[in-house]
């Protein structure tokens, strides 16, 4: 069980190395078969598309005018999937029969776990009737075969002309958006999800309004933001406020009071996180939430190296902004803004 973001846990199914092998031959023979058939504006765990593309998709549609849109979340989409739905979209491709028995093995494969008082006890099997464990090979492929079956059927039945809308997909994360019918995309949404077994989180799923309200997606914040000199809004993108604090908690625990490795490597694993944070938040407005990091990262070394150093003051005159960020090596993400600014 790993925590999730939003709270509470989600499991994680980790195979065993020789499923892993197998799934992972099998992912290379069946993904360009399935390829051909998915939705242009499905971009999770595909090859030559990302969470990027996803990002630069929905901030067009923005700005094309797709301002009310359906902030959509499904409930345990993993481990909701029907075995026997999921199967149906494997035979409308594959005919082996060797490849459908695997493939089924893995669906229905018990999972170990610990009880209460750490003995092992299993789950799943045979007698499971739903679930693509998340941490499988194979599973996001599944995963993105299943819900290209309400893609294609929103497709097929003229859904984004009816609605003047359109879908934007990462593997369980979708939005919606639409010019002015996002009340009934939602509705025909919940409709068929119920139809194919998956269940939307109703706490969870919003209808926003993006020229006045916000809405997150894929750790980005979508919708009005504010130039810092003239005070113009604009229909933008940011690293969320939660991303940022996950970010927060990462560095926390780099630096925790009790490490004894070497500043060099305690360095590179920091400025690993950072870089990889960065590389992901690579789109829209960055510089506040930038800023923001760069101010806490210099807080939370500071300290660090306080710490370890045994310095009895607060450590800013030893420990100063141009030596950390520049002699220490640690490094400021505002730094690579302005690298990439140049570069472009």
């Amino acid at each position: 069980m790993i925590p999730k973001p939003g709270g509470g846990e989600r499991p994680l199914g980790i195979p065993t190395i020789r499923d892993r092998v197998v799934q992972t031959a099998a992912k290379l023979l069946l993904e360009p078969i399935f390829e051909a058939d998915f939705d242009p504006n499905a971009y999770g765990y595909r090859p030559k598309r990302s969470a990027q593309d996803a990002i630069q998709k929905v901030h067009e549609l923005l700005c094309a005018g797709y301002t009310e849109v359906v902030d959509a979340d499904l409930s345990k989409y993993f481990d909701t999937i029907p075995h026997c739905e999921l199967m149906q979209c494997v035979v409308r491709r594959i005919v082996d029969r060797n490849m459908l028995r695997l493939i089924k093995m893995w669906l229905k494969v018990p999972v170990a776990e610990p009880d209460e008082n750490g003995k092992p006890q299993m789950s799943g099997g045979k007698k499971s009737t739903c679930g693509t464990p998340q941490g499988g090979v194979i599973s996001p492929l599944l995963a993105n075969l299943y819900m290209n079956r309400f893609l294609k059927y929103w497709r097929i039945t003229g859904r984004g002309e009816i609605f003047q809308a359109q879908v934007v997909n990462y593997a369980d994360d979708f939005v919606i958006l639409s010019r002015s019918y996002a009340a009934e995309a939602l509705s025909w949404t919940q409709e068929v999800m119920t139809r194919i077994g998956l269940t939307l989180n109703e706490a969870k799923t919003t209808i926003k309004q993006a020229r006045t309200e916000r809405f997150d997606f894929l750790g980005y914040t979508f919708g009005p933001h504010r130039f810092r000199k003239t005070g113009y809004m604009y229909l933008g993108a940011s690293p969320s406020t939660k991303s940022v604090s996950r970010l927060r908690l990462k560095v926390g625990d780099l630096l925790k009071r009790n490490s004894v490795s070497p500043w060099p490597e305690v360095r590179d694993r920091l400025n690993a996180a950072l870089r990889g944070w960065s590389n992901y938040f690579c789109c829209g407005t960055r510089y506040i939430a930038y800023r923001a990091v760069d101010h806490y990262v210099y807080e939370s070394v500071r300290h660090f190296l306080r710490r370890r150093h045994k310095v009895s003051s607060r450590g800013t005159s030893r420990f100063p902004d141009h030596v950390l960020f520049g002699k220490l090596g640690v490094l400021r993400l505002l730094d690579v803004t302005r690298e990439t600014s140049s570069v472009g």
